[in-house]
């Protein structure tokens, strides 16, 4: 009787992670494509055929789940970038790859989820940036050193200094005052943020294939 009780406690527990989980994937999804503020708790649970009160039972209020949403958004977004930066090669190449990945995760500027994240959710925002360069740091800095070492990178790089100061230039492409998602080419510009932080470390042979790569982009 009491193994049937633990096993009984164990289903129920794992119904409820799964569920919660199906509600911060569905969640992600919506907020993604019409931003934070503008997706209610209705929308969520019709979108999910569930009941509100479904929701509740996992998340006290709105702003949980956002957090919880943008933190499962962020670790996706930071395998997809680990993955792709170890399989490539290239650092060049391999940077413009992670631009793809980071613009569909920005978003069109009229529905644009960073906006009403910074404007409507900032403490979220603010403790999801500080993770950025724990979680990310070490894998730039491979990108820089693979750069290096095929001789597209100059070998007199400071690749702390470096990752450092992409991260914060990084950031401010995605500041609102600096860059109002209105007037803002989310792609544009990330393209223009990568070939100006490329041109300032590659060789002459890195310069060429960049000039060469950036006619086929």
């Amino acid at each position: 009787m009491e193994t049937f009780f633990v096993f009984k406690v164990s289903v129920i527990c794992l119904q409820k992670i799964a569920m919660e989980r199906d509600i911060v994937v569905s969640a992600s999804s919506l907020f993604l494509q019409y931003g934070y503020k503008a997706v209610t708790m209705d929308d969520i649970a019709e979108h999910m055929h569930i009941s509100k009160k479904t929701i509740y039972v996992h998340f006290s209020d709105k702003t949980s789940l956002v957090r919880s949403a943008v933190f499962h958004v962020f670790e996706e977004v930071k395998d997809k970038i680990i993955a792709v930066q170890s399989s490539i090669e290239n650092p060049i190449k391999a940077l413009y790859e992670t631009k793809k990945i980071a613009v569909e995760v920005l978003g069109k500027k009229d529905k644009s989820p960073q906006y009403q994240l910074q404007k409507y959710y900032s403490s979220i925002y603010a403790e999801i940036r500080k993770k950025e360069l724990s979680a990310l740091g070490e894998t730039f800095k491979m990108n820089l050193n693979k750069g290096i070492e095929s001789g597209l990178f100059r070998a007199s790089i400071d690749t702390e200094f470096i990752t450092r100061i992409y991260f914060n230039g990084f950031r401010g492409l995605r500041d609102i005052e600096l860059f109002p998602p209105e007037d803002t080419d989310i792609d544009l510009i990330i393209g223009k943020y990568i070939d100006y932080h490329l041109r300032a470390i590659v060789t002459p042979k890195g310069l060429n294939f960049l000039e060469e790569y950036n006619e086929t982009i």
